[in-house]
């Protein structure tokens, strides 16, 4: 199957049967999806919506949150992975974004990553859910996702994923698609074990024809 027709049929599976995805993560405002995302880092979605609810009622806003102590996040945050550096991001990121910022979370991914704690795939993800931007977020799901289809073969790494796929997908749908395939990921497309035989994209996924239609010969 040609690369073109493989991402139209994807692209149609998907809107057929998730229509609307969104993040799994709780907030409601830019200010408390920049957070969840920094503390999601190698940490569920369900662990940091149980943590951020307490911490965000402490701390609302970067300016409340930029008079906080490393400490006093600790004691917030000590059940996700990493607390000591995510406390020292969480509080760095809340100073740069008063002192720089005005308080606002910025719609530049260049001015975004400036951000203590935010790289690349956290300024996509907070440009894409907040600010509707055509950008691609690749976290481990994705990345394991779309290479398993085929829809990034030979991809190295998650950057040259990440402009495969932007490369390949309709600009208008690329926030969708994020969710997409992070949502395959978790559910389905499992890392230790896929589940191939519940996958609606198998009679198109090139793992599916190469590794598990193989293994049954």
């Amino acid at each position: 199957m040609v690369l073109k027709e493989r991402y139209r049929r994807v692209i149609g599976y998907f809107q057929a049967h998730g229509p609307e995805p969104e993040t799994e993560l709780d907030y409601s405002d830019p200010f408390e999806l920049i957070v969840a995302v920094i503390l999601s880092a190698q940490c569920t979605d369900k662990r940091v919506n149980m943590i951020t609810p307490p911490l965000l009622a402490a701390y609302p806003d970067a300016a409340s949150m930029a008079k906080a102590s490393q400490e006093d996040i600790f004691g917030f945050i000590r059940s996700c992975s990493y607390p000591n550096n995510k406390a020292r991001h969480l509080v760095g990121m809340a100073r740069m974004l008063v002192e720089n910022f005005g308080g606002k979370i910025p719609e530049d991914i260049e001015e975004l990553q400036q951000l203590p704690g935010v790289g690349r795939k956290t300024a996509n993800v907070v440009a894409s859910v907040i600010y509707k931007q055509p950008v691609m977020a690749v976290d481990t799901h994705v990345f394991r996702v779309s290479k398993r289809i085929g829809l990034v073969p030979g991809a190295k790494t998650p950057l040259d994923a990440e402009k495969r796929l932007t490369a390949n997908i309709p600009s208008e749908l690329l926030p969708k698609a994020h969710h997409w395939l992070i949502l395959h990921g978790r559910y389905v497309c499992i890392a230790r074990k896929p589940g191939c035989t519940d996958c609606g994209l198998r009679e198109f996924c090139r793992y599916y024809k190469s590794v598990i239609v193989k293994t049954k010969e």
